[in-house]
């Protein structure tokens, strides 16, 4: 159960990098509503740091624009965010200078001996990757009245950009903190209905017994954007759609269909059965890469009736890049529960449509009953789970359609997030800040997942990097990616599914 205001200790979020985009579209909102729920403590403020000259009252006033911006509570109330703000200082500094954690550390201090008792610490590192180890060793270092336990420290993606820098970090802030106050955060795993795959699995009696290679054809994890790179050219060239949505956000999801039951709810033991499926999933050599691996970049098109750039002509992209924008997978997972099921993952930009959606495939009934012509319309059982731009979980079964004759129609069993709760759910970074504040890691990444994940991926990297495409732009603007995609699931009698939505979704 989640603590209200009253029942939290004084807390101090640091926010590393707190005149950036994330800070302005993401955390301070999903703070700001945290305090409109009540689940803030009573005592707590907000410390930005960033390199621009502002002082506190420009700085607040930036973070109001991008609350009015973003939240999903709206415009703020004035009176709500005057009470809120009231809590938030801005600290101009350089994240490589010593004076600027001496700064912190008199902040903190000076909080403690206010409020007469030890503050949380938390140190969101929202900052490029390179700034990880030099502000981690600054903050190991800061005097804390109420010691480690105190101190936790959130580190944003990308977690290194292959299995040797994710090691070497996992090893320097494993030499500054215990695990325990390391938060490796996948915003993700906090969405709602992703959340929600423990309880669909767990806390029903009817899903369990048949989740697994007796009844499950095939399992399909599409996530996939309709916009383009937009402004981190920079950032995506050197990154991809494998490292920057599939070795972090479509694994986990993964890990969340395929996992044991964990013994209890307890935040290493759902983590361990979550390492599990990573080290259960084959491993790929070079010809697996060929068979099992496809990637994708998108060419110039029409969106929307308006013309847009390929990738190659995105501002800050090399002209000649061999980097990826699409790629889709096709893995196994060697245990008793999920052996020879194939686990299908896609990930890409500028394709048709934005969504997020799982799509579990249920075997056929083993001896059909009915006429050819009462089963035209037959469709084999699925369970679909959508996590934006629709929250819902739909279960497709075969029914009668009205009528004198036995005609079968697939028909949808709908739990609808919108219908069902008509108070809107809390964005992702809300649920993750909370549990931030409240010490729970379980919807946060440990040291040896992430590794894993990483080892998994390694063979395809660097296949990929050492081998140059020489098709690429191979799929247009606004397809489903490129026809080796369709190839990859055709060759095995399937075929993508895609979530019709009522329309394009409207984009913050």
């Amino acid at each position: 159960m989640k603590k209200k205001a009253n029942e939290q200790k004084p807390t101090i979020f640091t926010i590393f990098g707190g005149t950036g985009d994330l800070a302005a579209r993401k955390l301070i909102p999903a703070l700001y509503n945290l305090f409109l729920d009540g689940y803030m403590p009573k005592e707590f403020t907000i410390v930005g740091l960033g390199r621009t000259e502002y002082n506190d009252e420009s700085y607040k006033e930036v973070l109001l624009d991008g609350l009015n911006k973003y939240s999903r509570s709206g415009v703020a109330d004035p009176a709500k965010w005057g009470e809120f703000s009231s809590n938030i200082i801005y600290l101009q500094s350089d994240a490589s200078k010593e004076k600027t954690y001496k700064d912190l550390e008199q902040i903190i201090a000076d909080r403690d001996e206010q409020w007469a008792e030890a503050a949380t610490v938390i140190h969101y590192l929202s900052v490029a990757p390179q700034f990880f180890p030099v502000i981690s060793e600054y903050i190991s270092k800061i005097k804390m009245a109420g010691g480690k336990e105190k101190c936790r420290i959130v580190i944003e993606k990308p977690f290194g950009r292959d299995l040797e820098t994710a090691k070497e970090l996992n090893e320097l802030l494993q030499s500054l903190f215990d695990e325990s106050q390391i938060y490796r955060i996948d915003h993700y795993l906090g969405k709602e209905t992703v959340q929600n795959m423990m309880a669909f699995r767990f806390a029903n009696a009817l899903f369990e017994p048949i989740w697994n290679r007796n009844f499950i054809e095939h399992v399909q994890i599409s996530v996939t954007e309709d916009i383009g790179i937009e402004d981190r050219g920079g950032y995506y060239d050197g990154s991809g759609a494998l490292r920057d949505m599939l070795q972090n956000h479509i694994l986990q999801v993964l890990c969340l269909v395929a996992m044991e039951p964990p013994v209890s709810f307890n935040a290493d033991e759902v983590r361990n059965r979550r390492v599990d499926v990573l080290k259960a999933i084959r491993r790929f050599g070079p010809e697996e890469v060929k068979h099992n691996a496809v990637r994708g970049q998108y060419a110039g098109g029409w969106v929307g009736g308006k013309e847009v750039n390929g990738y190659r002509e995105e501002k800050g992209v090399d002209p000649n890049s061999n980097t990826e924008t699409f790629c889709a997978f096709k893995f196994f997972i060697d245990n008793w529960r999920w052996q020879n099921v194939p686990f299908y993952v896609r990930t890409g930009k500028r394709m048709h449509q934005k969504s997020s959606v799982i799509s579990i495939q249920f075997k056929d009934v083993p001896h059909p009953i009915f006429p050819s012509h009462a089963s035209e319309n037959w469709q084999q059982n699925r369970l679909i789970i959508s996590i934006q731009p629709e929250m819902s979980i739909r279960l497709q079964v075969q029914a009668k359609r009205p009528g004198l004759d036995m005609i079968l129609n697939p028909v949808d069993m709908v739990f609808d997030y919108d219908g069902t709760y008509p108070k809107e759910s809390p964005e992702a970074y809300e649920t993750l800040l909370l549990d931030a504040m409240e010490g729970d890691q379980t919807l946060f990444m440990r040291g040896d997942q992430v590794e894993a994940a990483w080892e998994l991926l390694m063979p395809v990297i660097d296949n990929w990097e050492g081998r140059k495409s020489l098709n690429f732009p191979n799929y247009p603007a606004d397809s489903w990616g490129p026809e080796i995609a369709e190839a990859l699931i055709a060759k095995d009698g399937f075929h993508w599914f895609t979530m019709p939505v009522k329309s394009k979704s409207k984009k913050k």
